[in-house]
């Protein structure tokens, strides 16, 4: 699946060429606009059953030019990929042979080195030509542009001794596979500012598939490492390139900030073992749009250090935005957890598809995690062929050592999520939340699945409210939205209280 950026006189128009997926927005005026949309995800103002007071204010601060449309919507930044580095060079001028037999690690190794003597003089530039460049673990340096051209594949080397054992990390107090240390990443960065992966639609092939027999036969010695990995950085992006089999999750952004991953393609066979395609974690401000993801494991998950460790490193994840979101996985579209300790708050989801999956959304954690979920926004999804549209998962399980607080109870309040249209669902909501710790302010508006299962709902432990939702909702959440729960919904209350402030002594908002 390609996509496609076209800028048509001052808008920006966004198109995956799926006939099923359309997406134009225009920028006039300083306002935005909805141009035209064609798709499944879109446009689910049809499931409003009727149109009421509530449903016409509604539609008007959604088109309209109210204010709480930014107040509500996180915005990514664009990365400046135009970057201009002054510096250049190539890695065949270091002895590099893309014959994909050739081991190259020691020219990346070797050409980064040497680019780093212009970090300060403006940065610099990598370009790796087409061919097949096989390499172990190299890191990368501030001020830095990896680009690879359109046949060009770096591939990790087979070979486990081409891929260094570190430290864990701090919030996890351990490999997250195996107690100790773990392999460091086939493109690796700490403590960085300013650095760009890009280039036009190269590959990054991991040939994870020695790495997942390991797995499956237990002969592992440590954690298996990830694609890409970043920590302690800030000003990254990812950009224009497809990643495939990762031995691990593909693209870990850990303790960083500014973070952008753009028309990206993440590829890994569905039955392949924790293949995440991007996961987020204890990191803020990070923009993940305009991706298609098909992994074994959940296309995007959000996470903050585990259980004792991560409560103690106390680092969230926040301010996160996801927009246009496209795949498949034996896993979840968007999950939360199950590591979320260091907590995550200020998550924004919308433009989603996902297909041929076993989650929408899910959320999972456990007594002993501790830290929060809360204030997530999650909008405008649709699901064909998922066996669950909504999961919370309050008792996941799975703790690094004796050494947790089962007493540790996370916090999971404010999650909103609208207008969702499935086909061929199994289930609409399993939502367990966890005994004597309930799952606060679940709001769940505009949904419509069409479900196989006689029961499509399951809660407990949960508390909360909705409005318009197709098959009918479980007795915990079943008091309305509107009129006098609006407010308690994470986003929703901006729909109402900026036409309040627009009309002061609005009388129309006593219904």
């Amino acid at each position: 699946m390609m996509i496609e950026e076209v800028k048509l006189q001052g808008s920006l128009v966004l198109g995956l060429d799926s006939p099923n997926l359309e997406l134009k927005t225009g920028v006039a005026g300083g306002k935005v606009k909805l141009l035209g949309l064609k798709t499944e995800i879109a446009d689910l103002s049809h499931m409003r059953r009727s149109f009421t007071l509530v449903n016409v204010l509604l539609l008007l601060a959604l088109f309209g030019d109210a204010p709480w449309a930014i107040k509500c919507s996180l915005l990514c930044e664009q990365g400046n990929l135009a970057v201009i580095r002054p510096h250049s060079v190539t890695i065949t001028e270091f002895g590099a042979v893309g014959d994909g037999v050739t081991l190259n690690t020691k020219a990346f190794q070797n050409a980064i080195f040497y680019l780093n003597s212009f970090a300060d003089k403006g940065g610099a530039k990598l370009f790796v030509p087409t061919g097949r460049w096989l390499t172990g673990s190299f890191d990368l340096i501030s001020h830095l542009t990896l680009w690879l051209d359109k046949d060009a594949v770096i591939l990790g080397s087979t070979n486990s001794d081409d891929w260094p054992v570190i430290d864990p990390l701090p919030s996890y107090g351990r490999g997250r596979e195996l107690p100790g240390r773990r392999h460091k990443s086939l493109i690796y960065g700490r403590n960085l500012t300013d650095v760009i992966i890009t280039g036009d639609n190269g590959t990054i092939d991991g040939q994870g598939s020695i790495w997942w027999d390991w797995f499956r036969n237990q002969t592992l010695n440590y954690t298996r490492p990830h694609l890409v990995e970043f920590m302690n950085t800030t000003g990254v992006v990812i950009s224009n390139l497809t990643f495939i089999n990762s031995p691990f999750w593909t693209i870990h952004p850990v303790y960083c900030s500014q973070v952008i991953v753009q028309n990206v393609t993440i590829l890994a066979p569905l039955d392949s073992p924790n293949t995440d395609g991007i996961d987020p974690d204890s990191s803020d401000d990070v923009c993940v749009e305009d991706c298609y993801v098909s992994t074994g494991d959940d296309i995007i998950a959000i996470k903050s250090g585990w259980d004792e460790y991560g409560i103690s490193y106390g680092r969230p994840s926040k301010n996160i935005t996801i927009r246009r979101l496209v795949g498949q996985t034996t896993s979840a579209g968007i999950a939360i957890g199950s590591e979320m300790s260091g907590g995550v708050s200020e998550v924004h989801a919308e433009n989603l598809r996902f297909y041929n999956s076993t989650t929408g959304i899910r959320i999972k954690t456990s007594p002993g995690r501790g830290g929060y979920v809360r204030n997530i926004y999650i909008s405008n999804m649709s699901l064909t062929d998922v066996k669950t549209a909504i999961s919370f998962t309050g008792r996941y399980g799975e703790h690094p050592d004796e050494y947790y607080d089962p007493t540790a109870l996370p916090l999971i309040e404010r999650i909103t999520i609208e207008d969702v249209a499935g086909q061929n669902v199994k289930y609409a909501g399993l939502l367990e939340g966890i005994e004597g710790d309930t799952f606060l302010d679940i709001c769940l508006l505009n949904i419509n699945l069409s479900v196989t299962s006689k029961s499509p709902w399951n809660c407990s432990y949960i508390q909360g409210y909705s409005d318009t939702v197709s098959p009918d909702i479980c007795e915990p959440l079943r008091e309305r939205i509107f009129p006098d729960h609006y407010s308690d919904c994470y986003c929703l209350s901006h729909h109402l209280q900026s036409s309040s402030n627009q009309n002061r002594g609005g009388a129309w908002l006593s219904w």
